[in-house]
């Protein structure tokens, strides 16, 4: 029996709170019938902590993660909160855990479900059992180096600058992960960057081959620059099963690998730190916003939020069998024609929240019987 596993549960704000809700259901479910109990506890983060707490997540929360042996966050942010100063905004909370917890590698997957296959907006051959893994670095590069800021020049007028950094071992960490990954699935890595026209892609790229031949000479590693990945994604996807790249290009690649799929509210994902002897610390969020312009409705899609649960099984336990279940259920109620707004299509059946929670509720005591 797999028992007192900590999680925290950090809905956020807009519809994270209402996906996370059918989330807790499962876990509910999976202390009654799979023998998989946590302990479980909740904080505030986001706007819903600014309201409350007068800050995105406190020392406290933060606190909290590193003492949890997985967090699963929701989605933060909403247009109340967008004029309030840079180091105030929403979005701090997950920058935040990221550093402190040391989480480098964003692991974002796109898969197309067969029942979604008309949801993209590519042609059906083009799109058509395409599972892919894109490895984001996510807590160096342009989003976190220095110098950075906004200047006032002597002529009054103003400059923005950020500043792109990777030092060698960062970028071997996540690459590893990359590596680790293809071993599990087609053994094909594809490095991305922009070698031509920046010296940290060199960098990277001369990193990333190093490490290929050093350590994983049964991987087959390619390199592509940034812009002709996102072509190729466009072109023919499935020609990639795991990308590694840097945390500019990944937060782009990744959003546009996301609508190969047809909608953001299908994609879970995973943010990984170093593999410790005491266990690696993670983090899993849905990759779609707090969506405010549909939140308290009834009408947000669950499914990422839940898949991204199943990673959290996979990846922080190692219950491959549990994750591989809800991962079924999720697939199966979308084969029965069940659809909440975002992934409508002709012939099928619109469903709420809570009706898609309860229909994966279903199909999981029917596959667990």
């Amino acid at each position: 029996m797999a028992s007192n596993k900590r999680l925290l549960v950090l809905p956020g704000d807009g519809i994270g709170p209402e996906v996370m809700g059918e989330v807790r259901r499962v876990i509910d479910w999976m202390d009654r019938r799979r023998s998989v109990s946590f302990d479980v506890a909740e904080d505030l983060v986001g706007g819903a902590a600014i309201e409350a707490r007068g800050t995105p997540i406190t020392e406290a929360t933060v606190a909290r993660a590193m003492d949890a042996d997985a967090v699963l966050f929701g989605a933060v942010g909403g247009p109340q909160w967008d004029k309030l100063g840079f180091d105030m905004r929403p979005e701090l909370a997950i920058l935040t855990l990221r550093r402190e917890l040391g989480l480098f590698a964003n692991l974002r997957p796109a898969i197309v479900f067969d029942a979604l296959v008309s949801a993209s907006t590519l042609k059906p051959e083009v799109v058509q059992g395409l599972d892919l893994m894109i490895v984001r670095e996510s807590t160096g590069g342009i989003y976190f180096g220095e110098p950075r800021g906004i200047e006032t020049m002597p002529d009054g007028s103003r400059r923005g600058v950020n500043t792109e950094v990777y030092a060698t071992h960062e970028i071997e960490r996540v690459a590893r992960v990359a590596f680790e990954l293809a071993r599990k699935r087609q053994s094909r890595v594809c490095s991305v960057e922009k070698a031509n026209v920046m010296e940290s892609g060199l960098l990277w790229r001369q990193t990333v081959t190093a490490l290929q031949a050093r350590a994983y000479p049964d991987v087959a590693l390619s390199h592509m620059y940034a812009d002709n990945c996102a072509m190729q994604l466009v072109r023919n996807p499935r020609q990639f099963d795991v990308i590694v790249t840097t945390n500019l290009f990944g937060d782009l690649l990744s959003d546009l690998a996301s609508m190969l799929t047809g909608s953001l509210g299908m994609l879970p994902s995973a943010t990984l730190g170093g593999a410790e002897a005491e266990g690696r610390r993670a983090l899993y969020e849905p990759i779609h916003g707090s969506a405010p312009d549909i939140a308290g409705q009834g009408v947000a899609n669950p499914l990422a939020q839940m898949l991204s649960f199943a990673m959290l099984l996979r990846y922080s336990f190692g219950l491959e069998a549990d994750a591989a279940l809800i991962e079924r259920a999720c697939a199966d109620v979308l084969g029965a024609g069940l659809r909440t707004p975002d992934v409508m299509a002709p012939g099928c059946t619109r469903v709420g929240t809570t009706a898609m929670g309860d229909a994966v509720l279903r199909r999981l005591d029917e596959l667990a019987a």
